[in-house]
């Protein structure tokens, strides 16, 4: 019986390494809208050339989630699907997913489809993927994987460490005088998912050093015990990423710390020099 593991592009991981037998990975794509220019996340997106096109842009850039008929082409490819979405909190890609699979039910009641919103983006995505993998691989239940999925997804953390505020100011998220003085103050800002999957800006400082250092106090607060995986990705700040990674090392020296480029959707959230940390 084949399985179909698929996510939304605001996951980091652009293949599925060491796929389980019969089980296949996909991307739903978002679209990042910059003036008349249209950028579709998929792993040939320049991610650089797209920042710059938004940096130039003086309007503001928008996202478009997958469509249910997009979401609907890869559950239609297999028996059992495992579908993962950015926080409904932050976007629509879970209501469409849903509405999907409600579409392709009604045609094919014999097949399982299963989403999750994840109440986050970026690693959660892709951890969440691997797990759905590791547990196919082991011969599971589709039933069982589901609640450990639900499971993984309450219990993980997720922390945004933003170095620039020119797209939240085009956004109307943060005023314009914020978002300058900010940028000349050299700010960084910390943000963590609520309960709920939407985003807590609670921590700001001046320069980066300070925020790695309040990363490293976070995980320790929110009692990271040193042997699940962390993910970091870095939205064209590799200096940062390898500062934390060596961090988290001396904290926790036997951590499994993975850092991967920023998608394209991220790219838009995080903004240049931008963090995000899965754990």
């Amino acid at each position: 019986m084949d399985w179909m593991i698929v996510a939304d592009s605001s996951c980091e991981i652009r293949e599925l390494k060491n796929p389980a037998p019969g089980v296949s990975f996909a991307l739903a794509p978002f679209k990042i809208r910059v003036g008349e220019r249209e950028y579709v996340d998929l792993p040939t997106l320049n991610v650089q050339q797209m920042l710059q096109a938004m940096n130039e842009y003086n309007g503001a850039s928008t996202s478009a989630c997958p469509s249910p008929e997009e979401w609907a082409e890869y559950f239609l490819q297999a028996d059992q699907v495992f579908a993962f979405t950015i926080s409904s909190n932050l976007s629509g890609s879970y209501n469409a997913a849903m509405a999907a699979r409600d579409m392709v039910l009604e045609d094919h009641p014999e097949k399982k489809i299963f989403v999750l919103d994840t109440l986050s983006c970026s690693g959660a995505l892709g951890d969440a993927a691997e797990l759905a993998n590791t547990l196919i691989g082991e011969g599971q239940k589709f039933e069982d994987i589901c609640f450990a999925l639900q499971k993984f997804a309450e219990t993980t953390h997720i922390l945004f460490a933003l170095a620039s505020f020119d797209n939240l100011v085009k956004n109307g998220r943060v005023s314009k005088v914020v978002g300058f003085i900010a940028g000349k103050l050299n700010m960084r800002v910390l943000g963590r998912r609520t309960a709920e999957g939407k985003i807590d800006f609670y921590f700001k400082t001046r320069g980066e050093t300070r925020v790695l250092a309040r990363i490293l106090e976070q995980m320790d607060e929110d009692h990271y015990d040193g042997v699940h995986p962390v993910m970091i990705s870095e939205c064209a700040n590799q200096t940062a990423a390898r500062m934390l990674e060596h961090g988290i090392h001396t904290k926790w020296p036997e951590a499994p710390v993975r850092i991967l480029p920023c998608s394209g959707l991220c790219s838009f959230y995080a903004q240049d020099q931008g963090l995000i940390i899965t754990y």
